[in-house]
């Protein structure tokens, strides 16, 4: 039975309000979700985000009444297919998305469900009595039968991710109580102060971001540099490149300023350079030395001491 008038006003008016208080949130997948799992989930976001649920049809047209005064939310629309709802939230994204994904429970393989991941089952021993074979023939599972019960020869995989659940599968799993799936709330996709994107973005870690910032401004610089053309990113390297312009300027010429002078002192007197970096490079040998001469001495200490006694003393 479809929702009233009046309970459609009443979401309608609700979800206008969590659009307007919270500048984030995550359109979710609700799929095999019960009542009491969900329930967990609002109280770990509970003072942290809201949930809301409603009918794709009611959130559509709940959207589209707010589109005139915020058209950023028309991205929402093509993602709002499925079993989905909303969480509301104004905290750190990593952490709430982390808080939706975290509860999950194990849940048998159901017939005409869909895998969300491959099953495979391990060799051993099955511990089922010889008459059950048939459902591991039936899929073509190699066993053996070993002192009065069945034995899976080798691994084999019954289920692929993202294929429907056979019946046979599903029998078989429940038979070796084998619960291979976890179920729970899955991000679809985030919208965050009016940007829409994919749930992986928020793996993307701060280094990366750092990272590829640089290169980019890196990258400027050379092809600014490169077309002489003067931007923020490429102003530092031409000044550099212009002062050392200026100095080999004034070592070819008679021109002088403040910064030439030392390099056309090193280059009129070498040697007064060499003599200048010797002491400090004795310096550095001898407070290495005392160190490496200080285990001798140790040694002959040692050596003095035994030579004042006697074998039987």
């Amino acid at each position: 039975m479809g929702a009233t008038r009046a309970e459609k006003e009443v979401y309608f008016v609700k979800l206008k309000e969590l659009l307007a208080k919270y500048p984030s949130l995550f359109l979710v997948n609700v799929d095999n979700v019960g009542s009491n799992q969900m329930h967990q989930i609002r109280v770990a976001l509970r003072g942290r985000g809201i949930v809301l649920m409603g009918k794709n049809t009611m959130v559509r047209r709940a959207i589209r009444t707010v589109l005139s005064e915020n058209p950023q939310y028309e991205r929402l629309l093509p993602h709002i297919r499925g079993n989905i709802g909303f969480v509301f939230t104004s905290n750190d994204l990593k952490e709430i998305r982390d808080i939706i994904i975290s509860n999950k429970v194990a849940a048998p393989a159901r017939a005409g469900a869909f895998a969300p991941k491959d099953v495979t089952i391990p060799a051993g021993n099955t511990g089922m009595e010889p008459g059950k074979t048939s459902f591991f023939q039936a899929l073509g599972i190699p066993t053996k039968i070993a002192r009065g019960t069945i034995e899976i020869v080798s691994d084999i995989k019954v289920v692929v991710a993202g294929t429907r659940v056979g019946s046979s599968e599903a029998t078989l799993l429940n038979m070796l109580n084998i619960s291979p799936f976890t179920y729970g709330m899955t991000v679809v996709q985030i919208f965050d102060q009016g940007n829409a994107f994919a749930p992986d973005v928020l793996d993307v870690d701060e280094k990366d971001l750092i990272d590829r910032f640089m290169s980019g401004i890196k990258t400027i610089a050379a092809i600014s540099l490169a077309l002489n053309y003067p931007t923020i990113a490429s102003v530092t390297h031409s000044l550099v490149n212009s002062y050392k312009n200026l100095i080999a300027i004034a070592l070819a010429t008679e021109y002088t300023f403040e910064g030439a002078e030392k390099a056309k002192e090193y280059l009129a007197n070498p040697d007064a350079f060499a003599v200048a970096a010797a002491p400090v490079a004795e310096t550095a040998a001898a407070a290495d030395a005392p160190k490496e001469e200080a285990k001798p001495a140790e040694e002959e200490a040692e050596s003095d001491d035994d030579m004042g006694f006697g074998l039987f003393d």
